[in-house]
């Protein structure tokens, strides 16, 4: 039960700390995020990578990772890179961003295809999911779409990885056709935490912080 309802889970601690934080500049906030990254990536090398490369042949499995990459690429095009913490707000625009929530339910929803009883993931995406929660919550609520908008944005969001779970250990789909999908969602993976481990902080600095953060990230990941 576990699998379903901690994705969702962090939805609601993300919506908590962005109606704490409000307008203000939580360097929390960012630090949750270069953790998230680190714990993320970890895992994914730690045992998705393994995994997937014990049941696919080396160049099919490169092959899904790219497609994966690219696919997230073309995700924050649409998105503006909200999956690793950009997001944009405009006060003044009442149009709803279509944009933004088709990308992230199709992140989450594929993020979930690898979540299984006796694997660690769902650990990684819980922790990945919390500070971008805060942020997406954090710019509707500055937003002015109407309550309901805001409402149906986060509790589909917060469904979108529980179905990809719900169908990837349900449905009768072939095993081998899931563990491709799980390639392709390593490279989704990679390509998003290292993105925000390799960002600039403010000043082009990778301050000290930061760095402790990445490094509680991988030992915790790597232990688990």
């Amino acid at each position: 039960m576990n699998l379903y309802l901690l994705p969702i889970l962090a939805i609601v601690v993300g919506v908590i700390i962005a109606l704490l934080i409000k307008k203000q500049k939580n360097i929390g906030t960012k630090l949750l995020l270069s953790f998230s990254g680190a714990f993320l990536l970890s895992l994914t090398i730690f045992e998705l990578l393994a995994e997937v490369y014990e049941h696919l042949d080396g160049r099919t499995t490169g092959l899904l990772i790219m497609c994966g990459i690219l696919l997230q690429i073309i995700l924050e095009f649409l998105s503006q890179g909200a999956e690793h913490g950009h997001v944009h707000h405009n006060e003044e625009t009442t149009k709803f961003p279509w944009l933004l929530f088709i990308s992230l339910c199709i992140h989450s929803f594929l993020e979930g295809f690898p979540i299984h009883e006796h694997n660690h993931m769902v650990y990684g995406v819980l922790i990945h999911k919390i500070p971008i929660a805060a942020l997406i919550s954090a710019f509707l609520f500055q937003s002015k779409f109407s309550t309901l908008q805001i409402t149906a944005f986060l509790v589909l969001f917060a469904m979108m990885t529980p179905l990809g779970t719900f169908i990837s250990n349900n449905a009768e789909i072939h095993s081998q056709d899931i563990t491709m999908i799980n390639a392709i969602v390593i490279g989704i993976f990679l390509h998003i935490s290292t993105t925000i481990l390799f960002e600039s902080t403010e000043g082009h600095k990778f301050n000290l912080s930061k760095l402790i953060s990445i490094i509680l990230g991988t030992g915790i990941a790597y232990f688990i």
